[in-house]
């Protein structure tokens, strides 16, 4: 079988660690196509990959008849569009996060989809494809901690960019621990509420940070995520659930922890979400390229979340930022699923 010829839509910091993962670790694929609104950029990128060219309208990107599939690393206001041209021209994407910028166009793109023959929309939640992850979803389905009750997580970013305000702490943030709790508990979030704690004087004048989360399930499941992201000290994202028969841990850079075995304690904190997660992101996007080439065959060609992971994080952290205005919980709303 020949290699999937990519477009890779975007090469900032994502979009690029993206074409050198597909060039150097990736098997089965190769970069035929690169896309980026500084021109220049993906000119230069493309001239050190053989066979790869530099189109400069996205569109014309993916509708490229030597494009097979396509990963969109651009900003999440232009994912709308891309994704449905995407879905017009038949063509996989592997789309990061956010599906796209509000709930009502994220519900568009799933019921779009819904209209096909088969899903073409996977969705970059990477932690799904983390080690660490993947074992603690083992762990709860296994049953060896008894029924879930209670979630603790952390996340915290040495800094931000200058951009970044109080609502995309839920929207960039929080948007993982939701689909998180998703991915561990299969069951939809109902509710969501921010605590606004006393603000870090480090943080850029007039954002709130850090934050606190408080979700339900519709089982009764609790989850709190704190969100700190101008701590100043280095990347720490820590998950333990806590069921009725123990406790679990991941997150502390030395692997799961369990509190009913011995262990040691210590150690250097990960300094970026890149250093955190470069595994998990070979692993899906490795596993999202394999589901592409047997698609043809199996009638699958994602392998990891969907469209409607996508749609239902946006659901809630449109109700999270709700939250973060009133500081009461608020209700998700979610629509019925096509």
């Amino acid at each position: 079988m020949t290699d999937l010829r990519v477009a890779v839509l975007g090469v900032g910091v994502m979009g690029a660690d993206h074409v050198a993962r597909i060039t150097s670790r990736i098997s089965g694929a190769r970069v035929s196509v690169v896309n980026d609104y500084v021109h220049e950029k993906a000119e230069q990128i493309a001239s050190q990959i053989d066979g790869c060219r530099a189109i400069a309208d996205p569109l014309d990107a993916i509708a490229d008849p030597g494009v097979d599939a396509v990963l969109l690393a651009t900003p999440g206001s232009t994912h709308e569009k891309q994704l449905l041209a995407c879905l017009e021209q038949g063509k996989p994407v592997m789309c990061e996060k956010p599906l796209t910028t509000d709930v009502s166009t994220s519900l568009e793109i799933v019921r779009r989809e819904a209209q096909l023959d088969h899903p073409l929309i996977q969705v970059g939640f990477m932690r799904r494809f983390d080690e660490e992850y993947m074992r603690l979803k083992a762990l709860l389905d296994g049953g060896e901690l008894g029924r879930p009750l209670v979630m603790h997580c952390v996340h915290r970013n040495a800094d931000v960019p200058s951009y970044f305000d109080s609502s995309l702490i839920v929207k960039d943030s929080l948007v993982h621990e939701v689909d998180v709790t998703r991915f561990l508990f299969d069951e939809e979030i109902a509710s969501v509420q921010i605590v606004k704690p006393f603000s870090n004087p480090g943080a850029p004048e007039g954002v709130i940070d850090p934050q606190i989360a408080i979700l339900r399930t519709v089982s009764g499941k609790h989850v709190d995520v704190e969100l700190f992201v101008t701590t100043g000290v280095a990347y720490e994202v820590r998950t333990e659930v806590v069921g009725e028969k123990g406790s679990a841990m991941i997150g502390l850079d030395m692997g799961l922890i369990r509190k009913s075995a011995p262990g040691t304690w210590g150690g250097q904190i990960t300094p970026g979400f890149r250093e955190r997660f470069g595994r998990a992101y070979d692993t899906e996007i490795q596993r999202w390229v394999d589901a592409v080439r047997t698609g043809g065959t199996t009638g699958t060609y994602t392998d990891g979340p969907t469209a409607w992971d996508g749609y239902a994080a946006a659901a809630v952290c449109a109700a999270g930022v709700e939250s973060l205005d009133t500081g009461l919980p608020v209700d998700v709303q979610l629509a019925d699923r096509p």
